[in-house]
Formats: structure tokens, C-alpha cells, sequence
């Protein structure tokens, strides 16, 4: 299997516009006007995390974002029952099963899929059945990697944070380890047909070797992106990722 038709997607999550929001409990500023900033900007969709505490994104933001995006929503969410309602209520383009931890600040890592492999399958199912894409989070693992294509899943997302957080302690032999257990377990799992996206930490720095992977089709950038539109503004700072992406898919 080699073809890898189209460029490399960019999803903009939007959940730390709606962090900086409740920090003030005011409206503003709007994670919506940030998914139509971004769409602009080149982003090819919106990835937003409804967490079980409502941290950020709120029950309201999902229901603006369904209503105004005309790019798809992947909407990232943890497998629980109430999450698995209010998806199957919005029938989103895309679901992302996330591991969660109430104490956690971001999600800390993949899930753990082999583990729980008979409930996940059974949590997806209705998921499939209403025509959302289903994609599991994990890290760069076959076990996990294999579970997910065994329960359905069509897609992974490759916990790329342990390879960014290397890269900041400037772990030069580390990062590079990590980065070749990602680019093997891509070419792993697009071998199976599933299909690959990637992202967690990504910056400017981070991610051209990432987007060179010829069987990722998507990255999926955040924090970084919210962070460095204080500076640059959100349009810009997306347009620079787009750029980097890109050139690295060149």
C-alpha cells in the first residue's frame, strides 16, 4: 500500500481559546470565531475536547461549532456514556476516544486499548453505525495499534508528546529514538489499512519531521497554535504551520 493522494490536513483544535475564556468566566474570546479564523487561515478542520469537567470547550461551544463550521469537527471525548450520547446526538464527521484523567492538565498519553479491547469495541460500534469516522488516540505501540484495528477503528492518532518533550529537554538520541518508533508504527498501521493522523506538542520546531511521514494524513495542533497567536496573532501563526507542513510534505 503506498498511495498517499493529497496534501497533509491540518486540524486546529481550539480547546485553550476556551480555556482562557473560563479563566474570566466571561464570553469572550469566542472558540467559535476562533474555528472561523481558522478555517481561513488554511486549517482543514476543527478539533475541539468536550472533557467530563468542562474544563474548556463547553456543551454550547459543540453545539455553535456543529451548527456555523463548514469544515468537519473531530470531536475529541473520552469513552464514557454521556459522551458517547451527546456524539451520537451531534453525528460529527469524526470521533477521537481519548483517555482522560480528572488530574491530569492535558492528556498525558494513548489509550490503552489492548486492555479494555472488548468495551472499546462495543463503545465504538454505534459510533460507526451513525457515520462518524472513528479514530483512537494512542502511543506509538503495535499492541495498541493491532487492538485498535481489531475492535473497527479507522483511524489512529499518534501520541506525538513524548517525541516533542524530548526535543525541549534537548534529548537529541532520545527524540531521534522516538521519532523512529513513530515513523515505524505509521507505516505499521497504515499496513492494516487503518488510516494515520498524528499530533500532542507539536510546534514550529517539531513538526516538519512528522509531516514527512508519508502515511500520516493529518495533524492535529493546539496549544502551540493558541500560544503563539498572543504574538502573532491566530491567522498568521496557523498560516506558518501550514507553510511548515508543506514544505516538509515537498
Amino acid at each position: 500500500m503506498t498511495s498517499y493522494a493529497g496534501r497533509l490536513r491540518l486540524g486546529v483544535n481550539i480547546d485553550h481559546v476556551a480555556t482562557v475564556r473560563n479563566a474570566r468566566g466571561s464570553a469572550y474570546p469566542d472558540p467559535l470565531r476562533a474555528a472561523k479564523i481558522a478555517e481561513e487561515a488554511g486549517a482543514d478542520g476543527i478539533t475541539a475536547h468536550l472533557r467530563e469537567d468542562r474544563r474548556h470547550i463547553s456543551d454550547a461551544d459543540i453545539d455553535g461549532l456543529m451548527e456555523t463550521l463548514s469544515v468537519p469537527l473531530n470531536f475529541e471525548m473520552a469513552a464514557t456514556e454521556e459522551m458517547q450520547a451527546i456524539a451520537l446526538r451531534h453525528k460529527p464527521h469524526a470521533v477521537c476516544i481519548v483517555p482522560e484523567k480528572r488530574e491530569e492538565r492535558t492528556t498525558e498519553g494513548g489509550l490503552e486499548v489492548a486492555r479494555e479491547e472488548n468495551r472499546l469495541a462495543h463503545f465504538i460500534a454505534p459510533l460507526r453505525e451513525a457515520g462518524c469516522r472513528v479514530s483512537i488516540f494512542i502511543a506509538p505501540d503495535k499492541p495498541q495499534i493491532e487492538a485498535a484495528h481489531r475492535i473497527g477503528a479507522q483511524v489512529i492518532e499518534l501520541h506525538t508528546g513524548a517525541y516533542c518533550d524530548l526535543h525541549a529537554e534537548g534529548k537529541f538520541e532520545e527524540r531521534d529514538a522516538e521519532l523512529e518508533r513513530l515513523r515505524e508504527m505509521a507505516a505499521f498501521a497504515h499496513s492494516l489499512g487503518l488510516e494515520v493522523h498524528a499530533g500532542h506538542g507539536l510546534t514550529y520546531d517539531t513538526v516538519k519531521p512528522i509531516a514527512a511521514f508519508p502515511e500520516v494524513v493529518e495533524l492535529n495542533i493546539g496549544h502551540f497554535l493558541i500560544g503563539e497567536a498572543i504574538f502573532l496573532g491566530l491567522g498568521p501563526a496557523i498560516a506558518e504551520m501550514r507553510r511548515l507542513m508543506d514544505e516538509a510534505r515537498a
